[in-house]
């Protein structure tokens, strides 16, 4: 088989999408691709603003493109809600949620909820949004929660129950890694309640960007960021390569639910996007549920699945 490319991307026309983290990196690269094959794409970003420049930027690029821009702060449970809100009153459906957005190797830091930053906006934030959102997807055929994970799930990373806002001891890269080991268990955990939901045709898929060169990086170690720009060029893709395995997430017919994609290269840090595994502990069922559980109880928000 030919390798996946933005050019495999069948037409979106008709289908809404929202795209959180829209206006830089990959969500950008992946809004653009979106709008470009004829979606209505909904910028939803912390920065209204910045929101408008990228979807100026796109519309040069994509002449008519259909774009809209939504205020969203993930680290704010009650941004989250206001965003739900405002997309029941602008949309009947919505056909395609990419959670996108993140935030990596931060210093220790809180949502305005007392989340630990990462695990808050890359996990908690997106678990409280999809739910808030997933009545406007189930009635439509074909839809999809597309959650974007990373190879540094397997950095370090477990599920820490005992203190998982990091409030005893904090490691930067090992609290990525349960953000992301979150979003993969939030993935395999959603796909199975949908296909448990006799009504639904709505799935659940992950996928990651490899070494992407994004923002993300700007809060790598200063030594290494020192050396990025030797570093990057040969270890990185393009943040249009990066979002490959987000768009053929949302837009291969062939996808399934419960599927991970990223690059097909041998480390999966560059390359076109194709299936690939999780690590063994991202699998494991009763830890998927208890994670399910406690993002419940923490975000107040329950699904109607």
């Amino acid at each position: 088989m030919s390798k996946w490319s933005e050019s495999d991307i069948p037409a979106q026309n008709g289908r809404v999408a929202v795209v959180t983290g829209a206006n830089t990196g990959l969500g950008f690269e992946t809004t653009r691709a979106l709008a470009a094959h004829g979606a209505s794409v909904v910028l939803a970003v912390r920065d209204v603003e910045k929101g408008k420049q990228a979807a100026a930027r796109i519309t040069d690029t994509v002449p008519g493109a259909r774009l809209s821009v939504q205020q969203l702060d993930l680290t704010s449970l009650e941004s989250v809600r206001a965003a739900a809100d405002d997309l029941h009153a602008a949309h009947s459906t919505i056909d395609l949620l990419i959670n996108n957005a993140g935030v990596m190797h931060t210093p220790y830091q809180t949502t305005k909820d007392g989340f630990e930053l990462q695990f808050g906006t890359n996990h908690l934030g997106h678990f409280a949004l999809t739910g808030l959102l997933l009545d406007l997807m189930l009635p439509v055929p074909g839809s999809r929660v597309v959650t974007v994970s990373s190879i540094g799930h397997r950095i370090m990373a477990d599920i820490h129950f005992d203190d998982l806002q990091w409030e005893r001891s904090y490691n930067r890269v090992a609290a990525y890694g349960q953000a992301k080991l979150a979003n993969l268990m939030f993935t395999y955990e959603l796909q199975r309640r949908l296909a448990a939901h006799t009504e639904a045709t709505t799935i659940a898929v992950a996928a990651h960007p490899g070494a992407a060169d994004t923002e993300l990086m700007r809060n790598l170690p200063a030594a290494i960021r020192l050396l990025a720009p030797l570093v990057v060029p040969l270890i990185a893709q393009p943040a249009a390569m990066g979002a490959l395995p987000s768009l053929r997430a949302a837009t291969d017919p062939g996808v399934l639910g419960g599927q991970y994609y990223g690059p097909d290269g041998r480390t999966q840090s560059r390359g076109n996007p194709r299936p690939v595994t999780s690590s063994p502990l991202s699998y494991d069922q009763s830890i998927q549920q208890r994670l399910w559980t406690v993002s419940e109880q923490l975000t107040g928000v329950t699904y109607p699945i």
